[in-house]
């Protein structure tokens, strides 16, 4: 038996749509869904769409909520790897030739966050809001996360957002430049496709090249092998830990976790 599709994808012209649609599930980045992410934006590029718009349904509260949490794993394998499909989708928005602009209704939280600062352009309604949520759940955030979150953001806010799980609303961030535009429900689907066609009118090429340099240029801070090992290998402490399976643990049973720190 076929599985329900978790999206919707469409394209006119130059101009290509992605639509989360697993509202039931709150759009959370199951395996399945990002998948489906990853092919359909394949599919707009053999479509050789010039901008894409990544988007939840109309009116939805919820853009996304994030990582399956019920997909974590608690074998003690790193929760959050190299090859964890939310890493691969997040490569394949920032890399992928033309320009990717996240449409936003609703709280975007934990992983989608991420997902949403690795899109181009970011336009939201004065109704989202945004919370990084590991440390509600006793998780480890993967570093080249932390570098995403770094690029779009001052370390300040980065701490912020990290330390406290606290929502942040999107007048704050737009702000302090995580996000490029806020604009009311009624108008955030004409004024959003009316910005992805002014860029599918511009030079593709230029476009591209462009994209990949900023790409390229932001990712260049040095760090040497040794603090890569260092800032790698603190998750392990994270995920050994007896919070992590706390934490977990806690959401699969609807209760608040008890962390001990240990």
């Amino acid at each position: 038996m076929t599985p329900d599709r978790l999206i919707q994808l469409s394209h006119d012209g130059f101009l290509g749509t992605i639509t989360l649609d697993n509202a039931k599930k709150l759009n959370a980045l199951s395996h399945q869904l990002v998948t489906e992410v990853m092919e359909g934006l394949k599919s707009l590029e053999e479509a050789q769409v010039r901008a894409v718009i990544l988007r939840a349904h109309k009116g939805s509260k919820v853009w996304s909520a994030g990582h399956d949490i019920n997909e974590l794993p608690v074998d003690g394998r790193d929760p959050l790897g190299w090859n964890d499909p939310l890493r691969e989708l997040v490569r394949t928005i920032e890399t992928f030739r033309a320009p990717v602009i996240a449409m936003i209704e609703g709280g975007v939280w934990g992983g989608a966050v991420e997902v949403m600062l690795a899109c181009d352009i970011i336009i939201a309604t004065p109704e989202s809001t945004f919370a990084v949520t590991p440390a509600k759940l006793g998780v480890p955030y993967n570093v080249s996360g932390m570098m995403t979150f770094m690029s779009a953001a001052s370390l300040r806010i980065v701490k912020e957002l990290a330390f406290t799980a606290a929502p942040i609303s999107a007048t704050r961030a737009e702000h302090v430049g995580m996000i490029n535009h806020v604009i009311d429900a009624q108008s955030l689907e004409e004024f959003t496709i009316a910005m992805a066609n002014a860029i599918a009118a511009n030079a593709p090429l230029s476009i591209s090249v462009m994209k990949e340099q900023l790409r390229v240029l932001a990712g260049a801070k040095p760090l040497t092998p040794r603090g890569f090992e260092k800032v790698q290998g603190l998750r392990r402490v994270v995920y050994d830990s007896k919070d992590y399976h706390e934490g977990i643990k806690a959401f699969k049973e609807r209760r608040k976790p008890t962390f001990t720190g240990q």
